[in-house]
C-alpha cells in the first residue's frame, strides 16, 4: 500500500492523520501543498478541486480530503 498525503504547515488535521499513520506503522509520503505550487496542482487534480487538507491518496487513488469523523480540514 502506498499512501501520499498533501498537507499544509500547522494544520491540526494533517497532524492527526500523521499520528494515525505513524501509530499504526503505515508508511506515507507527505507533500506540502501550501508552499509547493506543483504539489498543490497535483492535489487539486486528485481531489477534483477540493482545497481541504489533508488530501489522502492511496495507491494512486483519491481517498478523501480532511481527517476525522466527519472529515474536517
Amino acid at each position: 500500500m502506498s499512501i501520499v498525503m498533501y498537507v499544509k504547515p500547522g494544520c491540526p488535521y494533517c497532524q492527526r492523520a500523521r499520528d494515525y499513520y505513524n501509530e499504526n506503522n503505515i508508511p506515507f509520503i507527505e507533500y506540502d501543498a501550501q508552499t509547493d505550487p506543483s504539489r498543490r496542482r497535483e492535489m487539486l487534480e486528485y481531489s477534483g478541486g477540493d482545497i481541504t487538507v489533508p488530501t489522502i491518496i492511496e495507491d494512486g487513488e483519491y481517498i478523501q480530503s480532511g481527517w476525522g469523523d466527519p472529515p474536517r480540514g
